[in-house]
């Protein structure tokens, strides 16, 4: 934004009912939250945080103007809860409530009740959040503007049945959709008929624990389909306005890795299309505020509407960086009455009554997510204490961070430490500093995703420079990525000096004196390597079945003494938002399971054993497949 855009208040030829606000109470935490802090100091606003236990002394609640305890530890004790959210706010004298995104961000009642309690909501009206929140009734809303649609069910199925007699009649592959939710959750893909009816149940059961509600719809799935999404800012008096394109096509379990500004490789009519149909469907729900219009871009060019999300996205920054729109601001102004071009500038262009996009991209830009997960496990959550948290800088970088150096990962709350946007004149040279800055990033203490992110710099499926060789699609990570062959080299290494090296087109084991001892650059990533190789390695020989991560258990799928197959699943922990199925590794018995459904589970915590078909003596087997007593693994509590 620039210097000159007014602050939150009445605004000349803004809608009746303006308001003016000068305390904004933070319904949200980590670098969302401080995100918000940083807009409201640029704003001249007085920044109110709330926070879990857990997070007292984070940076968000530090840098805040002020903060207040919520008292308790989970989500559904503090960030969830609506009362103890009000009595904050009631508390600290706020007269604004920004919900950031996720948590509350996409609740009606938790909207209705921040204006029932006389402050201002920024975001969209309740009715709207209902409205677009329900998917079925949003691909309704996208049929009567003549959005491209694929076939659907035109309301939530009634049981796993309905759901396979949709399959049969339009064929798998079809994705199985929590109705009130998004951002990844509640969905699943059912390739062969034969898994629609358990694939539903787990939608059903993971959309229930996710937003307290279980419907689900059913619609074709575009196979090896690109996520393709609008930015769209939108007024009190009805005027729409597209942002910026994006692509968030790099997702593993539904659920975005890698975001960029504009959208590359699009045609001019998929770009117009995409537009105009965003602006249409907000247009006909009377939206309000910032939102995201999401898309599937098939193999063929054709698009598909998927949904939208009725908030502030996490990938936001890679579009203000692509337009040099301050979207936090611009959702301070709107909701203070001020019209969309007073919020976003008034230098953007009006093509076709204020309903064409309101800001040209003038550099490309790439967001990367930097979650607490172990690509080389699946992307299973990590847990711990940060102990080393060394940030790039140079040209062209901006980093989000909700943490630093000391700070404890928890269990209960969302994987994501910190969003690298990287920029550039063009995409290549956005690529060319991305590369620069993952090698510089340095994070210890917990797993991260930045060794997944450097490797998909090297793809060319990803680094193309034209649309022939983008070849990236929501399903590549589990579909088409193959990981460096070092991951795979020497996974029987006996100590933490041994590497995997390529020599002559051959992958060695080596001694690398002196690597125990690294503390930074290359030594210390192929030290990780390496015991993450016999990690594996150790898991797959084993009979134990272990927790992955701290987490709790939402499905026992066995019980002690069955006999199963080799890959049945076995039990399902949930943690940081993310379902963990556990399979058995071979055909056997299982034995010990020493869980139930909704107890808390530490990472490394025996579940249960699968001695194997062959095996005599299962107690033995037991023993040895343990590797230690029972009372010295991590245990259940």
């Amino acid at each position: 934004m620039t210097p000159a855009s007014p602050g939150p208040g009445p605004a000349p030829g803004a809608a009746p009912g303006a308001v003016e606000f000068k305390r904004v109470l933070i319904a949200n935490r980590g670098e969302i939250a401080l995100r918000v802090v940083r807009a409201c100091r640029d704003a001249g606003l007085a920044s109110i945080a709330v926070y879990a236990d857990p997070d007292a002394g984070a940076p968000f609640a530090r840098l805040a103007d002020e903060a207040l305890p919520l008292g308790g530890t989970t989500s559904a004790e503090t960030y969830l809860d609506i009362a103890k959210v009000l009595a904050a706010a009631g508390q600290a004298g706020a007269q604004a409530v920004h919900p950031g995104y996720g948590f509350l961000a996409e609740n009606a009642d938790f909207a209705q009740a921040v204006l029932d309690a006389g402050m201002t909501w920024i975001g969209p009206p309740p009715g709207v959040i209902r409205a677009l929140g329900d998917k079925v009734q949003a691909r309704a809303i996208a049929a009567r503007v003549g959005a491209p649609l694929v076939p659907g069910t035109a309301s939530p199925v009634a049981d796993a049945a309905e759901a396979v007699r949709f399959a049969e009649q339009y064929g798998v592959p079809v994705a199985i959709k929590a109705a009130h939710g998004g951002g990844g959750r509640g969905l699943r893909v059912a390739r062969d008929i034969g898994e629609v009816a358990g694939l539903f149940d787990a939608a059903v059961r993971e959309a229930t624990s996710a937003f307290g509600r279980g419907e689900c719809f059913v619609e074709a799935y575009v196979e090896h389909g690109r996520h393709v999404e609008a930015q769209v800012l939108a007024d009190t008096a009805g005027t729409v306005m597209v942002i910026g394109t994006r692509d968030c096509t790099l997702q593993r379990r539904y659920q975005k890795l890698v975001e960029e500004a504009p959208a590359p490789f699009l045609s001019e009519g998929q770009r117009t299309v995409l537009e105009r149909s965003a602006a249409a469907i907000c247009r006909e729900a009377g939206y309000v505020n910032a939102g995201t219009v999401e898309f599937l871009l098939a193999p063929s060019g054709e698009l598909s509407f998927l949904e939208v999300n009725t908030r502030l996205q996490v990938e936001h920054a890679a579009t203000e960086e692509s337009t040099d729109v301050d979207l936090v601001r611009a959702q301070l102004l709107i909701a203070a009455g001020h019209p969309v071009r007073t919020a976003i500038g008034t230098r953007a262009p009006s093509a076709d009554g204020d309903e064409e996009p309101g800001r040209t991209p003038r550099r490309h830009a790439i967001e990367f997510r930097i979650n607490a997960e172990d690509p080389a496990r699946g992307f299973v959550p990590s847990t711990g204490t940060i102990t080393r948290f060394r940030a790039p800088s140079g040209p062209g970088i901006r980093l989000d961070s909700g943490v630093e150096a000391g700070d404890a990962v928890p269990g209960q709350f969302d994987s994501l430490l910190a969003k690298l946007i990287v920029t550039g004149c063009d995409r290549g040279q956005a690529i060319e500093r991305a590369r620069r800055a993952l090698a510089e990033f340095d994070v210890a203490g917990v797993r991260t995703t930045l060794p997944f992110l450097r490797a998909v710099l090297t793809e060319p499926a990803f680094t193309a420079s034209g649309p022939a060789g983008f070849a990236v699609h929501t399903s590549w990570i589990e579909q088409d990525y193959q990981p460096d062959p070092s991951d795979e080299a020497g996974a029987g290494d006996q100590d933490d000096e041994r590497v995997a090296v390529q020599i002559g087109g051959r992958w060695l084991a080596v001694d690398v004196p002196g690597l125990v001892q690294a503390r930074e650059g290359p030594l210390v990533r192929a030290r990780e390597q390496a015991r993450e190789r016999r990690e594996r390695a150790a898991q797959q020989a084993s009979d134990v079945i272990s927790a992955p991560m701290q987490g709790t258990v939402v499905k026992i799928a066995v019980a002690d003494g069955d006999e199963v197959s080799a890959g049945q699943l076995l039990a399902v922990v949930e943690a940081m938002k993310m379902e963990n199925p556990l399979r058995a590794p071979h055909a056997g018995q299982v034995t010990g399971l020493r869980v139930r459904a909704g107890e808390t589970v530490a990472q490394g915590a025996v579940l249960c054993r699968v001695i194997p078909a062959e095996s005599a003596d299962p107690a033995a087997d037991s023993a040895q497949s343990s590797g230690a007593p029972a009372s010295e693994s991590a245990g259940t509590p």
